[in-house]
């Protein structure tokens, strides 16, 4: 719902990354059908941001013309690429090409996305992957921002989402 966040845990292998790609569509179901409560006929594809568990980045591209085409991909401007980049403390690395960003450089390129398009729903698969402490304090005010604009958040982790109020679903033994 809205304003809620739920932290998928569990062991490797216990189907948290398979539960993501179904929730944005990119794997199907082998029965039943997902629908998301509150948002009427929306897809679940216009409706969800995910930053998975690789960045999906174009090494070539500059961080923020990977920002501009996210944008134009999934529409409905929120911050500039400018902004985004800021937001995650990466004002200076808006000219690079990706792939000479580190991978915790990368990883920020790759949440600043859902800065640049709004969506309702947030899937994050291991979202904290490749981030030091700096980093991760930002990530939570980033989500806590979403939060508390009523969007919602899924996040497959292996450890606490750093959000009090987020709720834990344990999939597996």
């Amino acid at each position: 719902g809205n304003g809620e966040a739920l932290a998928l845990t569990g062991r490797n292998g216990a189907g948290k990354s398979s539960l993501i790609a179904m929730l944005c569509g990119r794997l199907r179901p082998e029965a039943g059908t997902i629908r998301l409560e509150g948002l009427d006929e929306t897809p679940l594809t216009e409706a969800a941001h995910l930053v998975g568990h690789r960045d999906g980045l174009k090494s070539a591209l500059t961080a923020k013309e990977n920002l501009r085409f996210a944008q134009d991909l999934l529409g409905g401007a929120a911050a500039t690429p400018e902004q985004a980049l800021e937001a995650v403390g990466l004002p200076h690395v808006g000219a690079l090409p990706v792939g000479y960003l580190s991978a915790g450089q990368r990883r920020r390129v790759a949440l600043a996305r859902l800065l640049v398009a709004v969506r309702p729903l947030w899937l994050l698969d291991e979202p904290a992957a490749a981030l030091d402490v700096n980093a991760q304090a930002m990530l939570i005010g980033l989500m806590q921002a979403h939060l508390a604009a009523g969007g919602a958040i899924l996040a497959a982790t292996h450890g606490p989402l750093g959000i009090d109020a987020a709720r834990e679903l344990r999939i597996g033994p």
